[in-house]
């Protein structure tokens, strides 16, 4: 079975790598990553882990997998107007 705790710690450790993100891991259940744009009042998304290894936005949007975390952080921050550091 899928450790969906410790693949949001990859993704989160993957988004910080975008100086622009500011990303919390919360401990609620299910456990999640709250990312948000330093510059912006309104660009902020909560990434969730499916039970198969899909990251997914609060909206439905799949990022990508926990085979590809660096690529599912990108592209989020591509998503949320950021750049890499």
């Amino acid at each position: 079975m899928l450790d969906t705790l410790w693949s949001l710690e990859r993704f989160a450790d993957a988004t910080r790598e975008h100086i622009d993100l500011s990303v919390r891991l919360l401990s609620a259940n299910p456990p999640a990553v709250h990312v948000r744009n330093r510059f912006s009042d309104t660009l902020a998304e909560t990434v969730t882990c499916t039970d198969c290894g899909a990251f997914v936005t609060s909206w439905g949007y799949r990022l990508g997998t926990v085979e590809s975390v660096e690529d599912a952080a990108a592209r989020l921050a591509y998503l949320m107007a950021a750049l890499p550091a």
